[in-house]
């Protein structure tokens, strides 16, 4: 592993040795209409390591275009590692490889994953965190909140997602002020949508980190929006296209 030396606040890099592991299906859960939740077993876990919130690992697909796998980018939701169970939630939100394997996937089906390869470990000594996103970024954001160790430190989520049956709820020690922007009725775009809800957001005394993912337009327009607008530092921003409109399997990383 090669960390960063420390600077101001603590942003850690971890890299790990690549390695494909097979996994087997556990459980299956229906978190939202837009959101399948699997657990999964395998001894290839065994030393199985995910530093931060919003890592990759990749999964390998059936190609549905012929003989051979795809692969395609997810967050590793949680790890218990006393169980040697992994956590991946499938957002619905395509007709692509990983939407077709969630809706047939059961218990006892397989799946090969690779990495993570890396984390960006981010620590808990800002004085306020905001994370923006779609439903792709939930699994990272879930996991973020879930990871506070220090208490009562103000969170602010900001998430478009359909309706109100698509949100979720989490268990947090952060002083956490979830807004969600809806898109069913709003005749406006998921960049849109999230501005609206981001000019609402004071920006808090001291220092804060701030966290997008979206749709690769969305979370640009949206990183510029904080950066020239907003005038936040760009080094307490990270930003990513989780998924780009109109290619299937691609995900930009958004450096400022």
């Amino acid at each position: 592993m090669l960390f960063r030396p420390r600077t101001r606040h603590r942003i850690d890099r971890v890299r790990y040795e690549p390695k494909r592991r097979l996994l087997t299906v556990e459980t299956r859960t229906q978190l939202t209409p837009s959101m399948l939740r699997f657990t999964f077993a395998s001894p290839d876990l065994a030393d199985f390591c995910s530093c931060a919130p919003d890592d990759h690992i990749k999964l390998f697909l059936p190609d549905p275009h012929g003989p051979g796998e795809v692969m395609r980018d997810y967050t590793p939701r949680a790890f218990d590692e006393a169980r040697k169970i992994l956590t991946i939630d499938f957002a619905l939100h395509d007709a692509g490889p990983a939407t077709a394997w969630a809706l047939a996937a059961q218990p006892g089906d397989t799946l090969a994953i690779g990495g993570p390869r890396g984390s960006m470990v981010v620590a808990d000594d800002f004085d306020a965190y905001l994370l923006v996103g779609d439903e792709t970024a939930l699994p990272a954001i879930g996991r973020r909140l879930e990871s506070f160790s220090r208490e009562k430190i103000p969170v602010t989520t900001v998430v478009v997602v359909d309706g109100p049956e698509h949100a979720q709820t989490f268990a947090t020690m952060a002083d956490w002020t979830p807004v969600w922007a809806f898109r069913r009725g709003a005749h406006a775009d998921d960049a849109t949508l999230l501005r609206r809800a981001l000019n609402a957001w004071a920006t808090p005394e001291g220092d804060a980190y701030v966290w997008i993912a979206a749709e690769a337009g969305a979370a640009r327009r949206l990183r510029d929006y904080m950066l020239e607008d907003r005038g936040h530092p760009k080094a307490w921003l990270k930003a990513s296209g989780y998924w780009v409109r109109g290619r299937a399997g691609a995900h930009e990383k958004l450096d400022a």
